[in-house]
């Protein structure tokens, strides 16, 4: 079934026939029209079918199926039917899956690292692609690019970030320099979307530089021109001078940083699934930058109550 279901359904269409001018007016005189019944209960069924396709999918599909899905979704994420709620429900599933397979299997990143590439490149065309960078970005940062043996791949996405912030600080000085009252609610948005999606850009190097700690020199200029930037939101600016800040305290900053599947314990990383039977004491992260093993000071609680 799922194999049925990827087929391409472009063969014999010219590429990118979605968003051609002649399917775009098309969907908007389908949206302006007034809408059947037979619309109206496509639009409410749809999202509930992708529901239980993507729930069927994480839970049957190996990762190769995986691998030739999430192209897929990705490559619809923008071309929507132009309803409001419809797309906002649509794109909630599509984001929620691509999620929830990267958590599933980490590596899928590192395979899927063109079309993720590809993906960040478009962040600029239009808000659709920019809201699904903002998931990628994430997702890059928080699985360390698929794993901490997989270097080349997070020096290649490393780059494609750079290349993102960089050009967002190009724009936003553009941006600046509009003259005032030209279009002030649209580039009030932009710049509030554009902030949003450097926020993003930024914890996903930081991120991506404590998992793969030769990126961290790298990692400390692109930050460092974004705080300097006097053309950086406040938010972003306060937003890299933390994350400068935690790169100075190694144990703090694998802590705070760290990638969720990263795996073993280092200096400052705090295994919460023995919270039920274990008893960590209030000492600074740093102190234990030395340590070698179980901290001293991790004990039991049947250590200090005894048991009948």
């Amino acid at each position: 079934m799922f194999l049925d279901l990827l087929k391409d359904e472009n063969d014999g269409i010219a590429a990118k026939h979605w968003i051609s001018p002649t399917i775009s007016s098309t969907l908007q005189a389908a949206f302006n029209s007034p809408q059947s019944d037979r619309l109206k209960q496509s639009l409410e069924m749809a999202p509930r079918f992708l529901t239980l396709y993507f729930a069927t999918a994480l839970r049957d599909v190996n990762d190769s199926l995986l691998c030739a899905l999430i192209p897929v979704v990705m490559s619809r994420y923008a071309a929507m039917f132009p309803d409001k709620v419809f797309s906002f429900k649509v794109r909630k599933r599509l984001s929620d899956f691509i999620l929830a397979a990267f958590q599933r299997s980490p590596n899928i990143i590192a395979v899927l690292k063109k079309p993720i590439t590809d993906r960040l490149g478009e962040a600029h065309d239009n808000p659709a692609e920019a809201k699904l960078a903002l998931h990628l970005c994430w997702a890059i940062g928080e699985h360390g690019a698929g794993g901490i043996d997989r270097k080349d791949v997070a020096r290649e996405l490393f780059e494609n970030l750079e290349l993102l912030l960089y050009e967002n600080l190009a724009t936003s000085r553009v941006v600046l320099n509009q003259e005032p009252g030209s279009d002030s609610m649209g580039a009030s948005s932009r710049k509030s979307s554009q902030a949003r999606l450097l926020c993003f850009v930024v914890t996903a190097i930081a991120k991506l530089a404590t998992c793969h700690s030769e990126l961290l020199p790298r990692a400390r200029v692109s930050l460092g021109k974004v705080a300097r930037s006097p053309t950086s939101d406040r938010r972003v600016c306060q937003q890299a001078c933390d994350y400068l800040g935690l790169m100075n305290e190694p144990a703090i900053c694998l802590s705070v940083l760290g990638p969720s599947t990263a795996q073993g314990n280092g200096p400052g990383i705090v295994n919460w699934s023995e919270g039920g039977t274990k008893m960590v004491a209030h000492v600074p992260f740093y102190l234990l930058a030395e340590q070698k093993g179980p901290p001293f000071h991790d004990f039991s609680f049947t250590d200090l109550i005894p048991t009948e």
